[in-house]
């Protein structure tokens, strides 16, 4: 029996080394096969490796030496393997210091928000049992270190690192990374820290370490992540000096892995930056669509920009396809989900156009996905639409002391349910169609949002829409399309409609059209649609 499931598995595999040319899928199944083995490194050994692969570029000849001493150190400071350290910051440095520290100590790093006020930080740092905490003085009008001082007055009665608290008891410590602060650490501290006995226990600590090993809480999802590097896109062993803009935020899975992880572990220190003459962007959806809208976006030199990863959300072809001419970006391929750590599906450089524009891209090397029946959850037909599901070592552990929910989105044989509404190919390309959740319901019509934005953004004076279902006593649900238009122009409802008429299914054809100046967005920059949803019933009065 099990000498004929394995050559069913076989006969749907797909070798994902370069672009598959022959169709080969029959059914929605698909398993990335790659020459290429899945490599049983642990973060801490894949630097090293960095490290030595590449030992002169840009003169770091010791550039795993500052994550050494910092892993060093926090040890010293009493920390240990399994223990949680909270690093609450924007995009700087100190991230990425801690965030290989932190994982070659076995330490597990709990990405904290920079947009945290009390509350939220008090709630976050007593769920996942924070010992540690990194932040700055301040950042614009966050005021970090205040903020602990609100939940934790005793910091200033306590020596530095030995922190009691009532209202958060696990924390034992605060690291700042700017000024010195009265009752706590600062980053050289930690970096001083470390005697030889530290760092010897730290080289014997990497034999015990695993790979399968926990490293990271992704609190968009309160998600367990492993690192996945990415080198079919950027092409890296040709050249290691891709210069990489990250404006994601670092806290995100996004800018963690994809930036930090991916960029660090298979190309150098020095290949991630947050600012000029680089040759790959990143960014969400809302990000590159303001990129677009700037009036003088031709004025700048776009020479160096060579390709753009984009995640967070769904993205329209017609804002891809604008970047291919606007801003010189000849490749664009679209990430995954945070829980995926965070991506399945990635296209090639010399993918087509219909591939680059309507798909995700082809499946990753040692990872599965199938389409089922959401119901029935069985495989459906090839090509039809279903709930994407993912298997491999890209998916999380779980979700944090939560395994009710856990179960609820990864099953017993290590399923995990995206809810994404997908198809594939014959060729194995994903096709991603909306969100079950965003699927709107008008009198017993299954209506994907994600179909009806796509078709309105060839509007020419769309900037940029977002479709959701609004209450609707007869029907269930009604179509409303929210709608920024581009400076200087002005429509209506009546011009919108029109517009669809005999173009997309009477009714798919938006009921409402209201036109917004903005939508309510995560500081990661997705599009809250739950909150959008209710602002429209409010404002519409239903």
């Amino acid at each position: 029996m099990c000498f004929l499931l394995n050559v069913v598995l076989s006969a749907r595999s797909l070798h994902v080394d370069s672009p598959p040319h022959k169709p080969s899928l029959t059914t929605s199944y698909v398993h990335g096969t790659s020459t290429f083995p899945l490599l049983p490194l642990t973060v801490g050994q894949s630097l090293d490796n960095t490290v030595q692969r590449w030992p002169d570029l840009h003169g770091q000849a010791s550039a795993g030496l500052p994550v050494d001493k910092v892993a060093a150190g926090l040890l010293a400071l009493g920390l240990k393997r399994g223990d949680q350290l909270g690093v609450w910051e924007h995009n700087i440095y100190e991230w990425i210091l801690f965030q290989f520290a932190s994982a070659k100590a076995g330490i597990i790093l709990v990405s904290l928000n920079p947009a945290y006020q009390v509350k939220e930080v008090e709630f976050t740092l007593n769920k996942v049992q924070c010992k540690a905490v990194v932040c700055p003085t301040h950042f614009k009008t966050q005021k970090f270190c205040e903020m602990l001082r609100e939940i934790c007055p005793e910091i200033d009665l306590t020596p530095a690192g030995m922190v009691k608290s009532s209202r958060v008891p696990d924390l034992r410590m605060v690291i700042v990374t700017d000024s010195r602060q009265p009752g706590m650490l600062h980053v050289e501290d930690v970096m001083q820290a470390g005697e030889s006995r530290h760092h010897k226990e730290l080289m014997d600590l990497q034999s015990k370490l695993s790979f399968d090993d926990p490293i990271n809480i992704q609190f968009t999802s309160v998600a367990f992540s492993i690192v996945l590097v990415v080198k079919r896109f950027l092409k890296i062993e040709r050249n290691p000096q891709v210069r990489v803009c990250v404006p994601v935020p670092m806290y995100h899975c996004f800018g963690s892995v994809l930036g930090g992880m991916s960029m660090h572990n298979a190309l150098s220190l020095t290949a991630m930056y947050f600012y000029s003459r680089c040759n790959i962007v990143y960014g969400t959806p809302t990000m590159f669509t303001d990129l677009l809208s700037q009036p003088e976006l031709h004025k700048y030199d776009l020479s160096s920009i060579e390709a753009g990863i984009m995640g967070g959300s769904s993205c329209p072809p017609e804002i891809v396809r604008k970047l291919r001419t606007d801003m010189n970006m000849k490749e664009i391929m679209v990430s995954g989900t945070t829980e995926n750590s965070p991506i399945t599906f990635l296209g090639f450089p010399q993918d087509n156009e219909e591939l680059k524009i309507n798909t995700v891209g082809c499946i990753m090397s040692h990872t599965e996905a199938k389409v089922v029946d959401p119901t029935t959850g069985e495989i459906v037909p090839l090509g039809t639409s279903g709930e994407l599901m993912i298997r491999g070592s890209c998916v999380m552990h779980g979700y944090w002391a939560d395994p009710e929910k856990t179960g609820e989105v990864i099953s017993q044989d290590r399923w995990y349910r995206t809810g994404d509404t997908a198809s594939l190919n014959s060729l194995g390309y994903c096709r991603i169609e909306g969100r079950i959740k965003d699927m709107i319901i008008r009198g017993g019509e299954n209506i994907y949002p994600a179909e009806i934005e796509q078709f309105l953004y060839t509007h020419p004076k769309v900037q940029e829409l977002e479709v959701v279902g609004v209450k609707d006593e007869r029907l269930g649900e009604q179509v409303c399309a929210c709608i920024r238009l581009k400076e200087g122009h002005i429509s209506s409802t009546e011009e919108i409609r029109a517009f669809c008429k005999g173009q997309i299914s009477h009714f798919k054809i938006p009921h409402y059209v209201i036109f917004v100046d903005s939508y309510p967005l995560t500081v990661s920059g997705k599009i809250k649609k739950n909150i959008l949803k209710q602002d429209m019933e409010k404002k519409l009065g239903l």
